[in-house]
């Protein structure tokens, strides 16, 4: 049984799949053109989206939406699009309703079910359903007498606000209404399930196999090498590189937490000077990233050849297989994306995949079922080319040592004072221009450093933390007294978009 999330460009499909995952249901995430396979579909939400319905090219409703018979959730576009395709009138807003708005109740339905007659929510959306098809009745008006909930009482439930968003405070209840007591369904998704059936599966495919996988220590790579390792033991290799990019001390804490503490079979590689040595010169952060993922492949490559592998594990996660699924449409790319990508082909790997059906928060709780530690599954997402990319201009040794102290120093402090694990992510970035400042009466000229820290779910959109003012001047004061060679120190206050969340 699953539930078929409908993916019409909203930032916030994935969060869709996630809160019905969370309610205990199996959902899955598809392209409105895309070919699907009704065979356990047992509900359908249409998803938000960024067109207008009554322009000449806005995405259609699905090609098998006739052969569907089930139950149909339509949130803000898939609600335009419902009304519209049946009959309905949808138009411009006379004004734009964007952020918390207070809807009231018209009408009694099971999908507000424990909902009081006035709530909020939240709405994103300039157009608006002004006639609904035949039929159909409305269930909720927002403040400005749009038409916030309806339903024909047979097949459709339509909302034009965001119940999977936060601020609708009883989201996540109308959401399982529609789940539980429209559709009927049985919550059947957990996740102890999942990595039982898992080992066997990975235990049954890889059987006699050599099987490879590059560890970084970060949380995806970490857990599926784990998993992996639970099913076929010492016929799985893990590469840990060591680039010379790395947080500080990571190069021994990683091999030490998975080859000490889990058992793994794991080998280091030093290539410091490698990497190092060709990055010389090199300022462009394209180049830079292209020059770490080729000199990746080859230092891999090495280690799979030795390994005799036929099988190569990697770390994707659904939202990976989401993204990679909207790359088919018109995108552009921002950066590229340092990963062992080119190896399958390069060298007739097969890929294994043990958690591209998982969201991050999954994967960490898998994580906690597999009994990997807390430092390694709660650990902030970090870059493949490393401190590569949070060095702003050409890569040098004394930059680097700069570079992990102040971030060693501003890591330490949050976890200190109870901000870590409020964060996203946090880090530091070297920026390439000097400041004047004043050290022992002395004029000094040095660089300047950037704290950048955010809050997200998945990373796809994020919002500059507001950490207390004392806590980021604590951390400043503590950097600027202990790393030579830092002389300013400023706060990244840009949230993405527009910014990207690494500054290259």
């Amino acid at each position: 049984m699953k539930v078929l999330v409908v993916d019409y460009g909203s930032q916030y499909t994935q969060l869709i799949a996630r809160v019905v995952r969370e309610l205990g249901y199996y959902s899955q995430v598809v392209q409105y053109d895309e070919q699907v396979d009704l065979e356990d579909v047992q509900a359908v939400i249409l998803s938000g989206g960024p067109a207008s319905v009554y322009e000449e090219d806005a995405p259609k409703l699905p090609d098998w939406f006739e052969k569907y018979e089930g139950k149909v959730l339509g949130i803000c576009y898939g609600m335009q699009l419902v009304a519209h395709s049946l009959g309905g009138k949808v138009e411009p807003g006379e004004k734009a309703e964007y952020g918390r708005t207070t809807i009231r109740l018209i009408e009694d339905d099971p999908i507000f079910f424990g909902v009081e007659k006035e709530t909020t929510v939240w709405m994103s959306h300039g157009d608006h359903v002004k006639v609904l098809p035949k039929g159909f009745k409305v269930l909720a008006k927002s403040t400005d007498e749009i038409i916030a909930a309806a339903t024909d009482g047979k097949r459709y439930w339509l909302l034009q606000f965001h119940p999977e968003v936060r601020h609708t405070l009883r989201g996540r209840e109308i959401l399982h209404n529609f789940l539980s007591k429209i559709c009927n369904l049985k919550p059947n998704w957990n996740l102890e399930d999942f990595v039982s059936k898992k080992i066997e599966e990975l235990r049954e495919t890889l059987a006699g196999k050599k099987v490879i996988a590059a560890l970084s220590g970060g949380v995806d790579s970490s857990v599926a090498c784990v998993l992996t390792h639970k099913a076929i033991g010492e016929n799985l290799l893990n590469v840990f590189v060591d680039h010379g990019f790395l947080r500080k001390g990571e190069e021994n804490e990683v091999p030490k937490v998975f080859k000490e503490m889990l058992g793994l079979n794991l080998v280091k590689i030093n290539a410091r000077k490698r990497f190092l040595e060709k990055l010389r010169g090199v300022s462009d952060p394209e180049r830079k990233r292209k020059i770490i993922g080729e000199e990746f492949i080859r230092v891999f490559e090495k280690q799979a050849q030795q390994h005799g592998a036929t099988h190569l594990v990697q770390g994707t996660i659904y939202s990976d297989v989401i993204e990679s699924a909207k790359s088919g449409k018109k995108t552009a790319a921002i950066k590229s994306h340092h990963n062992v990508g080119g190896l399958p082909e390069r060298m007739n790997l097969q890929i294994v995949e043990p958690l591209r059906n998982l969201f991050k928060d999954e994967v960490r709780l898998v994580g906690e079922i597999l009994g990997i530690p807390r430092q390694i599954l709660y650990r902030h997402p970090f870059p493949g080319p490393g401190l590569a990319v949070r060095i702003l201009g050409e890569v040098t040794e004394e930059k680097l040592e700069i570079l992990k102290e102040a971030d060693r120093i501003f890591i330490e402090t949050l976890k200190e004072t109870g901000w870590y694990e409020k964060v996203w992510q946090a880090f530091c970035v070297l920026l390439p221009v000097r400041s004047v400042g004043v050290r022992g009466d002395k004029r000094a000229y040095d660089y300047v450093l950037a704290l950048r820290a955010v809050d997200s779910t998945e990373g796809m959109t994020a919002d500059w933390s507001k950490i207390p003012h004392e806590v980021l001047d604590l951390a400043a004061r503590r950097i600027l007294n202990s790393v030579k060679g830092i002389g300013r120190v400023v706060y990244d206050i840009s949230s993405k978009p527009p910014a990207t969340i690494e500054w290259e």
